[in-house]
This record gives structure tokens, C-alpha cells and sequence, in this order.
């Protein structure tokens, strides 16, 4: 059993809905990178997404574009990111995913990358625009399983029935569900047709069910509680991460995990 899949089953067992938190890789540095995630580590956080930064972000919303942007003008690379995650799993026991659009991928080369993320301790990766259309052409999901490597799928309320069943059929680990059409950002209120959404996904895939873009309070979560199984927490960090000193990051992170978990 993986390191992810024993962090699901504890969720399940548990009783709860998980938490998922997500960080740009190298904003606002490498080093604070190590930081902020061992704080989420250390603050209950169950999962922890790594976002390789990308000039062309195409679900990210102002916030982590911007995180993105200044990575990239940090001079973060493709090495740095699997430098991250290796040192990560040495230091923290929460299963760690690459977040990735499919260009840094491919220009890496597929297997290569997989190959190289399995090594450095990742436990899945989320590549929002790998459609399993191109498989035959790509072999992401080969290269997945073939590194042990959960490919999580990603799909919005815009995904047709046919989509939905497609990718039920290879999802592993669990689906990520945009919350709403659009991009990436934290908002007040959830889309009031988000329950009738995450039963109809649930009618077609068996693997936990994770809910993000745009969850931001522990209202949210309670909301989400009765439906999904996690709840993925991502431009409001970086917010926080924004309105902070590096002196204060890890306190205030700590203090928004604990509010979220209370």
C-alpha cells in the first residue's frame, strides 16, 4: 500500500474530510518553499501539492499566476523541483503530488519525469491538461504505473458523462474536482449546485472524491463534509503568503490550518 493510499484510508477511517494544501515551487523562495510545507506538515495537513511553476498557467487564477510568475523570475527550474520533493519526503511523513501542466512534462520527457519523481518521493502527480485521449501517443498513465506514480485525474462540473466515465476508468489515488468552470481562486460562497455535482461524480467513480478551487474557510469544509472526502486549499495560502513577512509566514499559516480544522 502507498504512502497516499494509507493517508486516504486514515481519512475514510477517520471520519473526516481530508485536507489538501497546495504550494508553488520556489515562491516566495526555494528555501521558504521547505518551510511553508513543513508547516502544513506539522499543522494536520494530510496531503501537500507541489506546483512546478509554468509561464502559462491555464487553470490558475490571478493569484497563482502570479506565484508562478515570480518563481520563474527566482530562476526556478524542473532539477529544483524534484530537489524539493526529495528533500521534503526525507524531512515529513505527508504523501507529496507534483502539480504540472503536460508542456513541462513532455519538454522533460514523459517517462524521464516519472521516473525522476518516483525517485525523489513523489506519491502522485496532477497534470490538468494530459487528456486520456493522447495516451496512445503520450503513455503518461503507462509511465505512471509503471513508477508507481498516482496519476490523479482532474474534472469540472463542465465534464460530460462520457468524460466522466473515461476517466473513472484509470483514475488512481483520487479525482480532483474543480468546484466550479473557470480558474483557480479563493472565494466566499461554494456553488450552490456543488453537492448534486460531487453525487454524480460519485455515480461514476469509485477512488475518494477531492474538491478545490476556491475553498477558503472552515464553512466551506463543513459544507463539503457529508460529500466529499477532501477539501483542497490553494490561493488562499497564498494569500496569506502575500500579506506576510517571511519572519510571520509560519505563524500565520499555522493560525489559518488551525481555524480551517477547528
Amino acid at each position: 500500500m502507498t504512502k497516499l493510499e494509507e493517508k486516504l484510508q486514515q481519512i475514510k477511517k477517520e471520519e473526516r474530510v481530508g485536507l489538501m494544501t497546495h504550494v508553488v515551487i520556489g515562491y516566495p523562495t526555494l528555501e521558504e518553499t521547505i518551510s511553508i510545507a513543513k508547516t502544513m506538515a506539522e499543522n494536520g495537513v494530510d496531503i501537500i501539492e507541489l506546483q512546478i511553476p509554468f509561464s502559462d498557467p491555464l487553470a490558475d487564477g490571478p493569484t497563482i499566476m502570479h506565484a508562478c510568475e515570480k518563481s520563474l523570475e527566482n530562476g526556478t527550474k524542473v532539477k529544483d523541483a524534484f530537489i524539493i520533493m526529495r528533500q521534503l519526503t526525507s524531512q515529513i511523513p505527508t504523501p507529496l503530488l507534483f502539480m504540472a501542466y503536460y508542456n513541462t512534462v513532455f519538454k522533460y520527457g514523459v517517462e524521464k519525469f516519472c521516473k525522476n519523481a518516483q525517485a525523489a518521493g513523489a506519491s502522485g502527480l496532477i497534470v490538468p491538461d494530459m487528456p486520456i485521449d493522447e495516451e496512445s501517443e503520450e503513455h503518461f498513465l503507462f509511465f505512471c504505473r509503471k513508477y508507481d506514480l498516482h496519476n490523479i485525474q482532474v474534472i469540472s462540473p463542465a465534464s460530460t458523462e462520457d468524460r466522466l466515465k473515461k476517466n473513472a476508468e484509470v483514475a488512481s489515488g483520487f479525482v480532483y474536482c474543480t468546484a466550479r468552470q473557470g480558474i483557480t481562486g479563493a472565494k466566499d460562497q461554494l456553488d450552490q449546485n456543488i453537492t448534486t455535482y460531487i453525487e454524480k461524480v460519485k455515480s461514476f467513480f469509485s477512488v475518494p472524491v477531492a474538491i478545490g478551487f476556491g475553498i477558503s474557510k472552515r464553512q466551506h469544509i463543513q459544507a463539503l463534509k457529508p460529500h466529499a472526502d477532501i477539501a483542497v486549499i490553494g490561493s488562499a495560502i497564498i494569500n496569506i503568503i502575500n500579506k506576510s513577512n517571511e519572519s510571520d509566514t509560519k505563524q500565520k499559516i499555522k493560525q489559518f490550518l488551525l481555524e480551517l480544522k477547528s
